[in-house]
């Protein structure tokens, strides 16, 4: 149990590398996709900084005894990686609706930071943060597939169908976990941590969309 539970952990890192390996081989991408490779190596660096600072924590000083701050770094550029591909894509329903989408997350990240929450705390996550980033790229998700039913456009074998796709299952899955995650940790902290493991295997069907995306032949891209 102990390695599976080891197998979770480093999950975020290794999934993150799934997508990155398909690159190695598939290194001629669209512009579109430009944010969400981005995206993945930021994510690598963070999550791989994160699970160091949470095993090795008794060899680091006493100011890096946490790796919640970087979660809360992770949601920003996610959320900014994520944003700047739906804002690529090439589709004409909805534009001043997403438009509205990032305003609102950076004037929630404003008004939460500066009155009830602490950016860089290294003892607690965000819950807040997270649950509205995924709110909000929920909505850029559904956007999506109105679009594609408004203009009837067939882009199931497109690579942001997949991106998007895959996006759509992290955020549905983990919404809930978000939402209840850090009151768990004061009431049940085993659960808590079980919980996150749904988290991680949210993670892993991102990375493998992704990497689906990624592989693609050419006839399925869209050049932009």
């Amino acid at each position: 149990m102990d390695k599976l539970q080891l197998v979770f952990d480093w999950s975020e890192v290794w999934a993150t590398l799934i997508p990155l390996l398909v690159l190695t081989f598939r290194k001629d991408q669209p512009s579109l996709l430009r944010p969400i490779i981005i995206y993945l190596w930021v994510a690598l660096f963070l999550y791989l900084s994160g699970n160091i600072i949470s095993d090795f924590k008794a060899y680091l000083p006493s100011w890096l005894q946490g790796n919640n701050f970087l979660y809360n770094v992770h949601s920003v550029v996610r959320f900014v990686c994520f944003s700047h591909f739906f804002f690529q894509l090439p589709q004409t329903s909805f534009r001043t609706i997403k438009r509205f989408i990032p305003v609102i997350f950076f004037l929630f990240v404003t008004i939460n930071f500066s009155a009830f929450e602490n950016f860089l705390d290294q003892n607690q996550l965000s819950g807040n943060l997270l649950t509205v980033e995924a709110f909000l790229l929920l909505i850029y998700c559904m956007l999506f597939y109105l679009s594609l039913l408004r203009e009837e456009e067939d882009l199931t074998s497109s690579q942001e169908f997949w991106v998007v796709t895959g996006l759509s299952a992290y955020v549905v899955i983990n919404f809930f976990v978000f939402l209840f995650y850090v009151p768990l940790l004061t009431q049940n902290v085993e659960l808590a941590i079980q919980i996150w493991n749904v988290h991680n295997i949210a993670h892993i069907i991102l990375c493998i969309f992704i990497a689906k995306a990624l592989y693609e032949p050419i006839g399925s891209r869209l050049r932009v």
